[in-house]
């Protein structure tokens, strides 16, 4: 007997899954666990590193114990294998990331290092030029704080915290912005400039340089998986349309025909 899944009074066979599937815009997800699961089956890991990511499963899906656990497996459809499999496959993931990308990681550090330094500033922006020059001019001339004339005048959401906005890495800035606070002082007031349509003055606060610890080796190393990932996807998924459509019609019109003949 072929599996069918019923959902209230709805029954899903098996021949209609992957229209289902890609109805609901779910390949993308089955590709990603398929490539995944694919690379990851020959990754070894110690009776420690089982326990460890066993520990790490329970306190991700807050399980308190082995009861709960076997709760969790059946409510998910779940077997066994699969369950241990789903418990095994950050670690194993983990390592394959590390073994494929960890040997890059310090250059590619070094190569993105300037994108990645943050800074802290405070910023004023406005579409009016004459209100531009006038708030310029008394910062120079130091007659108002900046917290004071962005509360006042700015037209962004940094009024709403006297100008300051940050720590903000570099590299999601507009690209002038990010050369010019790169290359400032802290408290330098940098010059009048404008960005897109807005008229900014900007001060710098704080710069600071990017470390390559434990956080950023990671972040580094799921930036290079997911891009993998990515072009993995592009070239293996294959969805054989069109022989898959002329299955369905050749099913279609030989039940036709058999109906026809009772």
């Amino acid at each position: 007997m072929n599996p069918r899944l019923k959902i209230g009074e709805q029954i899903i066979k098996e021949e209609n899954l992957l229209s289902r599937l890609a109805q609901y815009q779910m390949i993308p997800q089955l590709a990603r666990e398929i490539i995944i699961e694919q690379v990851t089956a020959d990754i070894e890991y110690s009776a420690e590193e089982e326990n460890n990511a066993r520990q790490q499963f329970f306190q991700q899906y807050q399980i308190p114990n082995e009861e709960h656990l076997e709760a969790w497996r059946k409510r998910n459809w779940m077997s066994s294998e699969q369950l241990k499999h789903r418990m095994l496959l950050p670690l194993k993931l983990a390592k394959f990331k590390q073994a494929k990308w960890g040997i890059q990681v310090d250059s590619q550090f070094l190569e993105k290092k300037a994108k990645l330094d943050k800074a802290i500033y405070a910023l004023i922006r406005t579409k009016e030029p004459g209100i531009a020059q006038e708030l310029y001019f008394r910062l120079q001339e130091q007659e108002n704080s900046f917290a004071e004339l962005a509360k006042t005048y700015s037209q962004g959401p940094e009024a709403n915290t006297g100008g300051l906005v940050g720590p903000v890495e570099l590299g999601s800035l507009h690209p002038n912005l990010a050369q010019m606070l790169s290359t400032a002082q802290p408290g330098e007031l940098l010059p009048l400039t404008r960005l897109g349509d807005w008229l900014v003055i900007v001060r710098l606060e704080q710069l600071i340089p990017a470390q390559l610890d434990e956080q950023m080796h990671q972040r580094l190393l799921d930036e290079q998986f997911q891009a993998w990932l990515l072009e993995q996807m592009q070239r293996q998924v294959c969805l054989e349309t069109e022989d898959w459509l002329l299955a369905d019609l050749e099913k279609k019109v030989a039940k036709q025909n058999l109906e026809s003949e009772e």
